[in-house]
């Protein structure tokens, strides 16, 4: 178990190093800079045991010597304080540089993504990955940059300079240090697995909040609120067990060094104060201000061991998080696109002995066929789950058939790319989707470059004109997300709108009159009728005294057809359909 987390952490780092690459440049400046600033604060204990040993006795002192000290040591100070604060400069570039490839990465993957996978994962889970996540890894990110150059070059630096003063006194804090580096691994490598765990359980807080929240007046109205509270409490409580526990084992990094550092510090001193006591009067003394310089180089030796022990527990999180946004940017896309273009379809459909199931153990559509001609409308209907939306699902490729094909015009629709075919769609489901933005701004988005005279024809048409005047600032109204503010029926109609502006070959209509008044229903199917004339035309209804006027209607049951034709004829088979019909007037 224990080499699979470290395969995982050490592959998570060589796809952080591959994203660096770009970014080389303030890569090799950051590093510059944290030598000069390891060069600058070596030299301070060097000034100061120069200043010190300048003061040889009470009225003997070499003013001249101790100005001269002092004054390198001020440069000194500056030119550190000048490098750290470019080098926080670098390393901001350089982190938020990869957050932001990496966050597009990932969203763009989202793009080409199968819905099968979106369907799957709860959206506050993904959302929780490309938000929450990499805002994690940019914290640990920018901690481990910070400290990682200015350490390794300090610790470089302290020790070659010790080596040149005393390489007794450095051999012995060279042995002593690295035990610190041992203490932190052994902790580190027993903590990824904890902050992997957090990482999951705070994605499955936000999946479960956006979920509340998406459908807060279903809670209320089932009276759920108690119920839901337990839940959130449930994760919450997982969620800070998890915390703790990953925070605990990985604070005992930090003081565990320090203890080890500790002992370096205080063997220093004490060989060194006995060397002092020994050599004094000798040709060549080890100084009180020698013994400075080396307690000093023994706290900075030491202290990117605290550094780098401290910043691990951002570390480990980062690479936790770092590990589900790659897995996630690994991810299946879906198929292939093919690179030729649907031109303008004329409307002719065939689906030919298609097989699709979401699971392959659960059976839903088989041996399906279909021929639908130019400007023929299809009503497709029956009981819930029967695969009615499904078949919506396959003729725009928002899923690809398991057997069988889907062509138009002849076409095999795989042999198109996705986007050819759906722009030969126009298609409005029971579920609106509106984004933020105005009212003209949304209708528009079937047609970008349509005029305002366009735009206002298509909702005169959809009889939406009427309440986008009455809105205050009209076509120029910004909507929030999902439409917000406006009612379930005035959402659709704008929807409605937008594939009138269009006028696709063909249209598919989920259910798209649900949510409108009886009153104004029957304006929008006049409109739609109008809309329809000549164009190829599916439509799911679960109200079947819409579709009467359909040219063939296919009733589903368990993914099969088990009648097809017109309203009449149906009706006179007093079959299946006929039993739906009757049931939705039965007293």
């Amino acid at each position: 178990m224990k080499k699979k987390k470290q395969k995982i952490s050490s592959g998570t780092m060589r796809r952080i190093f591959r994203h660096l690459r770009k970014y080389a440049f303030f890569v090799i400046l950051s590093v510059l800079l944290a030598v000069a600033t390891v060069i600058g604060t070596l030299y301070v204990p060097i000034g100061l045991g120069n200043v010190i040993d300048a003061v040889l006795a009470p009225g003997q002192v070499d003013f001249a010597l101790v100005q001269k000290g002092l004054g390198q040591v001020g440069i000194a100070v500056l030119v550190v304080t000048a490098a750290q604060w470019l080098m926080n400069l670098c390393n901001n570039r350089i982190t938020y540089g990869v957050v932001r490839d990496v966050r597009k990465e990932a969203f763009e993957k989202l793009q080409i993504l199968p819905l099968s996978y979106i369907d799957a994962h709860p959206y506050g889970e993904i959302v929780s990955r490309i938000i929450a996540d990499v805002d994690q890894f940019a914290d640990g990110l920018l901690m481990g940059f910070t400290q990682f150059f200015t350490g390794i070059s300090t610790i470089l630096g302290t020790l070659v300079i010790m080596l040149v003063l005393n390489w007794q006194i450095a051999l012995a804090v060279f042995l002593i240090t690295p035990l610190s580096l041992f203490v932190a691994k052994f902790i580190a490598s027993r903590t990824y697995s904890m902050f992997k765990l957090q990482s999951e359980t705070r994605g499955e807080q936000t999946a479960f909040i956006e979920e509340m929240l998406g459908n807060q007046k279903e809670v209320q109205a089932y009276t759920h609120e108690d119920e839901n509270l337990e839940k959130f409490d449930e994760i919450n409580r997982r969620l800070a067990d998890c915390s703790l526990r990953a925070i605990f084992f990985s604070s005992l990094t930090n003081p565990a060094t320090r203890f080890v550092n500790s002992i370096v510090y205080a063997a220093v001193a004490f060989i060194g104060a006995l060397m002092v006591i020994q050599t004094a009067g000798t040709a060549a003394p080890f100084t009180v201000g020698v013994l400075q310089i080396f307690l000093s180089y023994a706290n900075q030796y030491t202290k990117p061991f605290n550094e780098i022990s401290g910043v691990i527990t951002e570390l480990q999180n980062a690479l936790a998080c770092a590990s589900r946004i790659f897995d996630l940017i690994d991810e299946t896309p879906q198929s292939a696109d093919a690179e030729a273009e649907l031109p303008k379809a004329e409307g002719n459909v065939s689906l030919q002995n298609v097989e699709f199931s979401y699971s392959p153990e659960k059976k839903l559509i088989q041996n399906f066929s279909l021929q639908v001609q130019k400007g023929q409308r299809v009503a497709i209907v029956g009981p819930t789950g029967c695969g009615k939306t499904t078949v919506i699902n396959l003729l725009m490729r928002f899923y690809d058939v398991n057997g069988g094909s889907i062509s138009v015009d002849g076409t095999n629709v795989n042999a198109v790319s996705r986007k050819s075919l759906r722009q030969n769609y126009g298609m409005v489901l029971q579920e609106t989707w509106l984004r933020s933005g105005t009212v003209r701004q949304n209708i528009a988005m079937a047609k970008p470059n349509a005029t305002d005279e366009e735009i206002i024809l298509a909702a005169k048409a959809t009889h939406a004109h009427g309440f986008i005047q009455r809105l205050p600032n009209g076509y120029d109204t910004v909507l929030g997300e999902d439409g917000g503010g406006l009612s379930a029926g005035q959402k659709q109609l704008l929807c409605i709108t937008r594939i009138m502006l269009a006028l696709p070959p063909m249209l598919i209509l989920d259910e798209a009159t649900s949510s409108i008044d009886t009153r104004t229903e029957l304006k929008v199917q006049n409109a739609f009728a109008e809309l329809m004339r000549g164009r190829t035309s599916f439509i799911v209804a679960h109200r079947l005294s819409t579709i009467r006027e359909a040219d063939v209607i296919l009733v589903m049951r368990d993914g099969n057809v088990v009648e097809q034709g017109n309203h009449t004829e149906l009706l006179a088979k007093n079959g299946f359909y006929a039993e739906l019909y009757n049931s939705q007037f039965a007293l």
